[in-house]
């Protein structure tokens, strides 16, 4: 496999501090790190990116992540591994990655349990995380960027 071009952020290497800069402030609101990695690896496998799943894996494997939990993401509502909370944010993952599924992107029932389990800030650190997410995704697929060949 090649990539068609490097990831755009890098060819326009002004793009790539911003992107950053968005992604060091949804780490501070307040959203335990697991979830954000769960988060990520789950838009990541929608979007079919593999270079950001096989990013997203070993990042939260280094962060403390376990085999069964990575492994059960793709089916999460299925596996006993996740609490209550990581649930309600991978819903909300999901649902914000799928905006064209339905005519209610997001319906209140995702959004309402994301706010039963997280503030304000958090839910804004989610959606930040989530979008930045999708950006990466579409980036790196639509350029056909490698599973594990960093470029930048």
């Amino acid at each position: 496999m090649q990539a068609r071009m490097k990831n755009p952020a890098v060819v326009i290497p002004e793009a790539m501090e911003p992107i950053l800069a968005i992604v060091k402030a949804a780490k501070k609101g307040g959203v335990p790190e697991a979830t954000l990695e769960l988060v990520h690896l789950r838009a990541s496998q929608i979007n079919g990116c593999g270079f950001c799943v096989d990013m997203g894996a070993r990042s939260a494997r280094k962060a403390g992540e376990t085999e069964d939990r990575l492994f059960a993401v793709a089916a999460w509502r299925e596996a006993p591994y996740f609490t209550d909370a990581e649930r309600a944010a991978l819903a909300l993952a999901e649902a914000a990655t799928r905006l064209a599924d339905r005519a209610d992107p997001v319906p209140d029932e995702i959004w309402d349990e994301a706010a039963d389990h997280y503030d304000e800030q958090q839910l804004a650190a989610l959606l930040l995380w989530i979008g930045v997410t999708n950006l990466f995704n579409r980036l790196n697929a639509t350029t056909k960027q490698v599973a594990g060949a960093v470029t930048w």
